[in-house]
């Protein structure tokens, strides 16, 4: 018999999640497209639940994690800030970390 070991990170404060896979792919995706609407759309997620996730996430950090600014003759956008790309590689250390762990785990589970 095969085991495998599945699990899933999140970070919250308090009782509201602050970060989580979902979170950090709609942050990968706002860096990758310095578009809220792009991002969303390419999670097919609708824009005002996306709008919702990333006025929580900028709520409960400690600093501005994303910041919008409006169209005009530039366009506008939305960019990650570098706090926000520092937490996008503390999340993934953490899960990458975690999984590591689970991994030596389950070998001393088999071995039993």
């Amino acid at each position: 018999m095969d085991y495998t070991i599945k699990n899933r990170i999140w970070i919250m404060q308090d009782d509201a999640v602050f970060l989580g896979k979902g979170r950090i792919s709609l942050l990968k995706a706002i860096a990758d497209f310095s578009s809220l609407n792009k991002a969303a759309k390419s999670m097919n997620m609708s824009y005002n639940k996306a709008i919702k996730i990333i006025h929580e996430v900028n709520d409960l950090a400690e600093k501005q994690v994303v910041i919008s600014s409006t169209g005009g003759k530039g366009g506008g956008g939305t960019q990650l800030t570098p706090y926000g790309k520092k937490l996008i590689e503390a999340y993934e250390t953490i899960n990458t970390n975690c999984n590591l762990f689970l991994k030596e785990e389950l070998k001393k589970l088999k071995k039993l």
